[in-house]
Order: structure tokens, then sequence, then C-alpha cells
């Protein structure tokens, strides 16, 4: 698989595992976080097919989207706190406000599209082994199986007093976070925790431009 169609498969896989986040009916507290993936899955796959506009890579539907059912299933301070590493807690109040406006922005606006790249995939839950009661982090495995060789998508949950939610994803043996880290402490190396924000603002135009040129 070649560069560019690894990262176009990454962006789709990226663009199912935040829809697999978000239930059409609110999880319940005590649901199993393997089961709330599978049940989820499900639901969101059938309803990707169905949306003509979220194929299409439509922004402002996919942000629509991501507001009303995505974030509330995601611990995204959690997920952009680790990916902006040990300058999260030097950050003022403002500035992790802006890190996680613009987090949010560039994932949503860099993987879009590829959301049109769904057809024919569905997600296989791999059992859990090991996991205990009082565990309040696990890990769940699953599969995207589709018309090629089944594709590892992981998920980092922990458990919260509404539920299961998710700050961390595995694509192909790669975590987000820790990829977004190591991009994250160059910039913030070399031009500070504002310097990170101007950073990922300007990557967030480009897109927009590109998206509309």
């Amino acid at each position: 698989m070649n560069r560019r169609n690894l990262n176009s498969l990454m962006g789709t896989l990226l663009g199912l595992a935040m829809l697999a986040a978000a239930p059409l009916v609110r999880a319940a507290a005590d649901e199993a976080p393997d089961a709330l993936i599978k049940r989820i899955s499900v639901d969101v796959l059938d309803n990707i097919k169905a949306d003509k506009a979220v194929q299409a890579g439509d922004v402002s539907r996919v942000i629509s989207l991501v507001d009303t059912k995505i974030m509330p299933n995601v611990d995204f301070t959690r997920m952009t706190a680790s990916a902006v590493g040990r300058n999260w807690r030097q950050a003022t109040p403002e500035q992790q406000k802006r890190l996680q406006e613009e987090f949010k922005t560039l994932l949503i606006r860099t993987y879009s599209g590829a959301l049109a790249q769904v057809k024919d995939q569905s997600i296989n839950v791999k059992p859990m082994r090991g996991v205990a009661p009082t565990d309040t982090e696990v890990v769940v495995r699953t599969e995207v199986v589709g018309s090629g060789d089944p594709v590892q998508l992981d998920y980092r949950m922990q458990k919260s007093p509404s539920g299961w939610k998710i700050y961390d994803l595995n694509v192909l043996g790669v975590w987000l976070v820790e990829t977004y880290r190591t991009q994250f402490a160059q910039e913030i190396n070399a031009k500070g925790v504002d310097g990170l924000i101007a950073s990922l603002a300007q990557r967030n135009k480009t897109n927009v431009a590109a998206k509309k040129s």
C-alpha cells in the first residue's frame, strides 16, 4: 500500500472511529465498552452510507454531526491534553480552550472528505479478556472488515459517571494522540503554546482554502 492510499485509509478509519463514538441513543452508564462499540458501530455505519452529504465531505454537515452526537461521547479534553503533553499544564485556560477548538477543527477538516470512501465496511469487535468490573480504563480492539484485508482499529476508553468515553484511537498500529504529540512538541519547542495555536489555526485556514479551490 503506497503512502497516499495509506493516508486515505487512515482518514477513512479515523472518521469511522470518531463516528463510532456517536450513539443514536445515548449509551447507558453501565453498558460494557465492547458492547457499546459494537452496537453503535453498526448503527453509525448504516447512517454514513445513507447520508450523501457526509459521504461527499460536506464539512458543515460533518461539524454538526460531531457537535451533536460525537463530542458528548469523547473525552476530547483528555485527548487534546495528551496530544499537547506536559505543556498542557502550563497553558492558560484560554489557551487550553483554543487548543481544543483548533485541534477538533483540524481533525474534522482533515478527514471529512475521507468519509466518502465508506462503502461496504463493517466492524468486528474482538472479545475482551482479563478485564475486571472495577477497571476504569480499557482498550477495545476491533477490525474493520471490507473488500481487502481486515484493518486493526482499537479504542482507548475510560469510564466516567455517564458511561465509557473514547480518548485515543489506534489505526494500523499507530495511536492518534502519540502521532500528534510528536508534531505538537516540535511546534511548542520552537514557538511556544501560542505558536502551536497559531500553526493549527493556519492549517485549518489552508484546509478551508483547499476545500474551496
